[in-house]
């Protein structure tokens, strides 16, 4: 064996295990396993979880609040403010300040990222050819998806339709859409019908930015249900995912559950991401403030396979984070009435098993037998206690061999201080 680890916590009603693995792979668990490794790890009960899994992030546009922020705080000032940016964008700058989030993200914990770079006659397919890079130089690190995002729209941005496909060619991993950034809500149709000809010609899944609004009033943010129909007639089922969803909170509960159900019956994914969702919404409400974030909880009941992410890194659409998948998922529950063991270690696996179900990796993912061996060791004693002990990340492996590592001494000083 390569490495094994001794007396881990993998679920808090098991017994601990040990967990061996060989050329990257877990080959094995049990309890007190025979073989011995070239290295071995003693977990001594700590919690280990795979690899943490970022289901949608914007790596192209991180780190850039420090240059110029949100004079609002709405979605609209954010494009605005962004659009104005890209424009000075270079491969080499994109590249510097995507490793910066990346190495955060692999500090804390994270071993596989869907990024979604802007794809426009803005800023060209720059974005995609800095995370085309990053993905070969970090290949030992973390997994790298690449989603081509017309954030521009396609019909209100011609040419965005040609560079979509040139990224593709290039190597782009999945296609994106934004059809609530179209003019009408026909364009928005035809916005969904465009990329769902296009990702069927490159046989790649769909990652969409859908009904990110306050409300549904305004039936560009109300596209789910027509996503769905259209997953079902193209038999996509299970490799369609949408972001945001924000306004399914601002409609009817009877409305909603019909539009969960024919998300579930798809096999549509959904990705909230609650730390943009709460920072942009509600911004016209006096009083009452909206919360913006999708509700997580009708979207378990209703079977929709339901991820989180950071979305962005301190920019003008989110100026808080550290790509710490931990920390944004306790948001998730404090802002989300999510709470007690089984919804926080639900939560956990938002983050894990069910993200990588999202972004197509669950077949060699996970702790089991034959999965990568994409680990974490936590400094948690108990898996439900994962978010809320803001655990340091005290191994993280890639495929057996560790990426990052965090040691920490803490000590009680005074009158009375054990330990």
């Amino acid at each position: 064996m390569d490495l094994v680890l001794r007396a881990a916590r993998i679920a808090d009603d098991t017994d601990l295990v040990d967990i061996a693995i060989a050329g990257g792979v877990i080959v094995a668990i049990g309890h007190r396993l025979p073989e011995r490794g070239a290295d071995e790890i003693d977990c001594a009960g700590r919690v280990v979880i795979p690899g943490l899994v970022e289901a949608h992030l914007h790596l192209d546009k991180a780190l850039l609040d420090s240059e110029k922020s949100n004079p609002d705080g709405t979605l609209a000032g954010a494009i605005s403010v962004t659009a104005e940016l890209k424009r000075g964008f270079t491969v080499p700058a994109i590249r510097d300040r995507a490793r910066r989030v990346l190495d955060m993200a692999i500090t804390n914990g994270t071993t596989a990222i869907r990024a979604h770079p802007d794809v426009d006659p803005i800023v060209g397919l720059r974005g995609v050819t800095a995370l085309l890079d990053l993905r070969e130089e970090y290949r030992d690190r973390l997994d790298l998806q690449i989603v081509a995002f017309p954030q521009e729209g396609i019909l209100r941005s011609p040419g965005t339709l040609d560079l979509l496909r040139e990224s593709l060619y290039a190597g782009a991993d999945v296609l994106g859409g934004c059809a609530y950034n179209e003019s009408t809500v026909d364009d928005s149709r035809r916005h969904v019908d465009l990329i769902f000809d296009l990702a069927a010609e490159f046989d790649v899944p769909l990652d969409i930015h859908a009904d990110f609004a306050d409300d549904a009033c305004d039936p560009r943010y109300a596209m789910a249900d027509y996503i769905a129909e259209l997953t079902e007639l193209t038999g996509r089922h299970g490799r369609v995912t949408l972001g945001h969803m924000t306004s399914l909170a601002g409609r009817s509960p009877a409305d909603r559950a019909r539009t969960l159900e024919r998300l579930a019956s798809a096999g549509i994914s959904v990705v909230p991401l609650p730390a943009t969702d709460m920072h942009l919404g509600g911004r016209s409400d006096a009083v009452n403030v909206r919360r913006g974030i999708a509700p997580v909880r009708e979207l378990w009941e209703a079977g929709v396979t339901t991820a989180y992410s950071s979305n962005n890194v301190r920019n003008a659409f989110t100026p808080f984070g550290n790509a710490d998948m931990l920390d944004i998922g306790l948001f998730l529950a404090q802002t989300g009435h999510l709470s007690g063991p089984e919804d926080l270690t639900r939560v956990l696996a938002m983050a894990t098993t069910e993200a990588a179900r999202t972004i197509g990796i669950a077949d060699r993912y996970g702790v089991k037998v034959g999965a990568c061996a994409d680990l974490v060791v936590l400094s948690s004693y108990r898996l439900g206690d994962a978010l809320l002990d803001r655990p340091d990340r005290n191994y993280v492996f890639k495929g057996g061999r560790v990426t990052a590592r965090t040691t920490r001494t803490q000590e009680l000083i005074g009158p009375g201080a054990k330990g």
